[in-house]
C-alpha cells in the first residue's frame, strides 16, 4: 500500500479509476448537508461532483453528522475524498468523489455547524437524516415532548436536532439580512418538503413562545419566505463491510477508510423551487418537475414497499441479502402480486410507466454484486411502513379491493420483530418502538389483540374508516406465520400459482 486516499495521493491511482476533474482548492461551499451518511455520498454528493466538474465551482458541500463522528473521523484525514464503487453483476467502476469539502460533528461543536449554516454563500441545505429523526408523534405532528425538542427549545444556540439547527440558523440569517437558504429534504417521507416545512413551522411556533418573538415571529418567516421543495431519491446503497474496504484498498493500492458501494441506477426528482439558486443538476440526469408526488408514490409503493416485503420475508426465510431473497421463487412471486396490488393505487393520469419501472426493479433486486443485507432494510419498520405499505392497503380497501399481499408485509414485520432473540439474532435489526414492542410480545396476547395493539402503538391507519378491516387481514397472516412460518403464509395466498399480470 502507498498510504491513504487524499489530495496528495490522487495522482497515484490507477488510470481506470475516475478522479475529480476540477481544482478542489478553487471550490467554494454552497450546500450544507445534514446526515452525511453512505446514501448521501452515493447520491447527492455524486451529482454535485458532476456539477463541479462542469465548472460550477460554488456548490461545494459541508457535511454535518448530527450523531456520530465516524464519517468525519474516516474522511477528514482523506480531505473529504472517498471511493464510490458502482457495482453490478457484470463488474465494477471505481470513482473518487471530491464534492465534500469539510465535515462537522454537531454534538462536538454545534456552534461550528451554525456558523456554516449562516454563511451567506450557503444557499441550499439538504437532509438525509432518516425518517425517525424528524421526531414526529403518532399523528404526524411534531413530537413536542421529545427530550431533544425540549432541549432545543430551551437551548437554541446549542441545538441537537435538525429542527433546532434550521430554526436557529434561519433566525440568525434573518437578523443579519442574509436571504434564507432553500431546504431540500431527501428522505423517504410523504411529500417530504411539505412535511419538513410543516414540522419546522410547528417547532418555530413553540420557539417563538419560548423566546418571546414579539411582532417578528420566526414561524411566519419560515412559513412564508423559506422554500421547501419536495424531492424523490433512489439508489440502493448497502452498508460498507470490512471486506469491501480491503477489496477497494487492493484495487486502489491505497487505503480508503470508508468507500461506498452502490448500483449503476440512480434517480433524483426535485420540485424546481430554489429562490437562492441551484446547481444545473438537470445536466446530469436529475428530473426537475412542478410536482414530485406521482414519482414519489411510485417509488415508495413499488420499490420501497417491495424492499420492505423482501426484507422481512427474507429474514423469516433465512435469506441474508436481497438478491438471495429475490431468487427464492415464493418471494419472487409474492413481489409480483404485491406490485399488482399497489399499482392501481398510484395516480392514473400522471404518465407513470409502471411496467418498465417494475421490470427495472426486478433487475436491480437481482444484482448479486451488491449483497444488500435484508437486516439493513428491515430497520425502522414502524417509521417506514405507513407510506410504503399501509397507505396502499388503505387505498385498496377504500376502492373495494383486497390488500392481501400488502397486509402480509405488515404481518411479516411484526413476525420478524417478534422472532428476534429466537429464530433471528437478538438485535438483528432495530426499530424506535423496540422497547414497547418487546413488552407487547412478552404478554402472550391473542393474535387479533396483538395486531390491534401494534397498530395502536405505531399509529398505523389512525382514525381511518378501514383501519379495523386492515387489522383483521394482518391478524390472519400473523396466525399463519405463527403456525407455519412463511411457507404457510405463502400457501394461504396461493403462492405457487400463475403470477399476476401487472397493470400497465
Amino acid at each position: 500500500m502507498n498510504g491513504r486516499l487524499s489530495n496528495a495521493t490522487l495522482a497515484e491511482l490507477q488510470a481506470e479509476v475516475l478522479v475529480p476533474r476540477y481544482d478542489r482548492k478553487s471550490v467554494a461551499p454552497g450546500i450544507v448537508h445534514l446526515g452525511v451518511g453512505a446514501f448521501h455520498r452515493a447520491h447527492q454528493a455524486a451529482y454535485v461532483d458532476a456539477c463541479l466538474a462542469d465548472g460550477e465551482s460554488d456548490w461545494g458541500i459541508i457535511g454535518v453528522s448530527l450523531r456520530s463522528p465516524d464519517t468525519r473521523d474516516a474522511l477528514a484525514p482523506q480531505d473529504g475524498l472517498y471511493t464510490l464503487a458502482i457495482r453490478d453483476s457484470a463488474g465494477e467502476q471505481l470513482q473518487v468523489i471530491g464534492s465534500i469539502q469539510s465535515l462537522l460533528v454537531a454534538p462536538e461543536d454545534p456552534g461550528a455547524v451554525l456558523t456554516a449554516l449562516t454563511d451567506p454563500r450557503i444557499r441550499i441545505v439538504t437532509l438525509t437524516i432518516t425518517e425517525k429523526a424528524y421526531l414526529r408523534a403518532a399523528d404526524g405532528t411534531l413530537d413536542s415532548a421529545h427530550p431533544e425538542i425540549v432541549h432545543d427549545l430551551a437551548n437554541p444556540v446549542s441545538p441537537k436536532t435538525a429542527h433546532g439547527f434550521l430554526a436557529e440558523s434561519l433566525a440568525r440569517r434573518r437578523a443579519a439580512g442574509t436571504p434564507p437558504f432553500t431546504v431540500l429534504c431527501c428522505d423517504n417521507l410523504p411529500a417530504n418538503g411539505a412535511t419538513l416545512h410543516r414540522l419546522l413551522v410547528e417547532f418555530a411556533k413553540l420557539r417563538d413562545v419560548q423566546t418571546g418573538s414579539g411582532d417578528r415571529p420566526l414561524a411566519g418567516h419560515i412559513a412564508d419566505e423559506v422554500a421547501f421543495p419536495s424531492s424523490m431519491v433512489d439508489r440502493i446503497v448497502p452498508a460498507t463491510t470490512d471486506a469491501d474496504r480491503a477489496r477497494i484498498a487492493g484495487e486502489l493500492s491505497i487505503d480508503d477508510a470508508w468507500p461506498v458501494m452502490t448500483e449503476p441506477f440512480r434517480q433524483w426528482v426535485i420540485e424546481d423551487r430554489f429562490p437562492a439558486g441551484r446547481p444545473a443538476w438537470e445536466k446530469f440526469g436529475v428530473t426537475m418537475v412542478e410536482d414530485v408526488g406521482p414519482f414519489e408514490d411510485m417509488k415508495l409503493r413499488l420499490l420501497n414497499g417491495a424492499h420492505s416485503g423482501i426484507a422481512y420475508l427474507g429474514l423469516l426465510s433465512g435469506h441474508a441479502t436481497v438478491d438471495r431473497a429475490f431468487a427464492d421463487p415464493s418471494i419472487r412471486q409474492f413481489v409480483d402480486w404485491l406490485w399488482a396490488e399497489a399499482i392501481p393505487t398510484l395516480p392514473q393520469q400522471a404518465g407513470l410507466d409502471t411496467s418498465a419501472y417494475t421490470a427495472e426493479l426486478a433487475e436491480r433486486f437481482s444484482n448479486t454484486a451488491l449483497a444488500h443485507r435484508t437486516a439493513q432494510i428491515a430497520n425502522d419498520g414502524s417509521q417506514k411502513l405507513p407510506q410504503r405499505i399501509v397507505a396502499s392497503a388503505l387505498a385498496r380497501l377504500e376502492a373495494g379491493l383486497l390488500p392481501e399481499h400488502l397486509s402480509l408485509v405488515v404481518a411479516a414485520w411484526i413476525a420478524a420483530c417478534a422472532a428476534r432473540g429466537s429464530s433471528l439474532p437478538d438485535g438483528h435489526f432495530t426499530d424506535p418502538l423496540d422497547a414497547a414492542l418487546g413488552d407487547l410480545f412478552g404478554r402472550n396476547l391473542p393474535t387479533a389483540t396483538l395486531a390491534e395493539a401494534v397498530f395502536d402503538l405505531a399509529g398505523f391507519a389512525k382514525g381511518h374508516a378501514e383501519r379495523q378491516r386492515l387489522i383483521e387481514f394482518v391478524a390472519t397472516h400473523l396466525v399463519h406465520f405463527k403456525q407455519g412460518g412463511p411457507t404457510l403464509a405463502f400457501a394461504a395466498l396461493g403462492i405457487g400459482s400463475e403470477p399476476p399480470r401487472l397493470a400497465e
